[in-house]
């Protein structure tokens, strides 16, 4: 399929920005994007998509090429719909207009960009070789609803899923790609540490579960140091304990999350980290209670779907504008469930043209991320489809 993607979506920018706008203006909570999942839905039918919800609040979006046969190749593109509990000090006219809700991780972009590919490829049916399917997903800051449309059975015959985040890391026009690993797993914890309450003046009458903690603390956050050079990070986000100055605390409680990459470093980190604390605490006479949460888990992208959308941005927007990530980042996502179940996939980033951190009240990515992402995410799925049809 020989198409100019850019070109076309360059001629729909008025539309694709105004689309950005208006998702922008009303964001919406994790689990609660009904209004967004509402646009959505009206457009891509108006695109002449088939949708279905296969939760309250998530929408998918079927285009199938003409002619194609019940077994054709299949590929998917997912956008995240849900905002963060911030209040937006960004300056745009187009502003949240809910307050104490933003998009402040550019799932804004993401949206109108899935939609504007959505638009584009609809406008090459007879050319599209196969099925795409559009997955607008929810609550991927909370608890993570990628899971959710996977048991939904929204990835059933998908044979590769691509998707993409606006990175403040990358200027405006150009588009990062990673190979391998590229997001971390998560692993939150919560601990408490009892001990013996005491007078401060006789401490060896009680056993000091602040200290104990205070050991635990300085003892995780050396782990990483353990994995080098492979990259890791452990936080202790919080640490309570006491009630006076003059008396051992009987208890203390900490919490944070473990970040690792790729599942053997995961395994490690976990074991090790269990074994920490655990240790400490027979040497200081406390007891242990540990909590660890298994949160997402991390994102390693497939060697030929990766090459695929280098190489495809790269003709699209020139080589120049294509970089490829030298080193992964700490931060979560699970898009990663996608991949794993699919068994092949690729996430890259877009430039969002805006100096400001991720999850910062001034983010606010350039209008034409929308314009870059919807015609990259166009002309991969085209390009996947084109490439799998032919192996056939």
């Amino acid at each position: 399929m020989q198409i100019d993607f850019f070109a076309e979506a360059a001629a729909l920018a008025p539309e694709l920005t105004a689309l950005r706008h208006a998702i922008h203006r009303r964001p919406e909570l994790g689990n609660q994007e009904f209004e967004t999942a509402r646009q959505v839905e009206t457009y891509l039918q108006r695109c002449g998509l088939e949708t279905f919800r296969p939760l309250p609040t998530a929408v998918v979006g079927i285009l199938r090429g003409n002619g194609a046969e019940k077994n054709a190749a299949c590929a998917a593109l997912r956008a995240d719909m849900d905002a963060l509990p911030l209040q937006e000090r960004s300056g745009a006219p187009f502003a949240s207009e809910t307050p104490g809700v933003m998009h402040a991780c550019g799932h804004d972009v993401h949206t109108a960009a899935a939609l504007g590919a959505a638009r584009l490829l609809s406008a090459h049916r007879a050319a599209l070789c196969g099925e795409v399917r559009f997955l607008f997903q929810p609550d991927e800051e909370g608890s993570g609803g990628a899971q959710r449309m996977i048991d939904a059975g929204c990835l059933d015959g998908v044979g590769a899923v691509f998707g993409a985040h606006v990175s403040p890391a990358l200027p405006a026009g150009t588009v990062g790609v990673r190979y391998g690993k590229f997001y971390a797993a998560s692993d939150t914890f919560s601990a408490a540490v009892l001990g013996k309450s005491a007078h401060g003046a006789t401490r060896e009458a009680g056993v000091d579960a602040l200290a104990a903690a205070a050991r635990m603390v300085t003892a995780v956050l050396a782990l990483p140091d353990v994995f080098l050079p492979e990259r890791s990070v452990v936080s202790v986000g919080t640490l309570h304990a006491g009630t006076a100055g003059n008396i051992l605390a009987d208890r203390a409680e900490l919490s944070g999350i473990l970040r690792t990459l790729g599942a053997d470093t995961r395994a490690e980190m976990k074991r090790r980290f269990r074994q920490t604390l655990e240790n400490i605490a027979v040497e200081t006479g406390t007891q242990l209670e540990l909590h660890l949460h298994e949160s997402y888990g991390g994102i390693v992208n497939t060697e030929a779907e990766t090459r695929l959308v280098q190489e495809t941005a790269a003709a699209l927007l020139g080589a120049a504008q294509v970089r490829v990530l030298d080193e992964p980042t700490m931060t979560t996502e699970d898009f990663g469930c996608l991949i794993d179940a699919a068994g092949r996939g690729c996430f890259y980033h877009v430039g969002a043209g805006c100096a400001c951190p991720l999850h910062s009240p001034d983010f606010l990515p350039d209008d034409s991320a929308v314009v870059t992402a919807a015609a990259l995410h166009a002309a991969v799925l085209a390009a996947h489809l084109s490439r799998a049809t032919s192996r056939q």
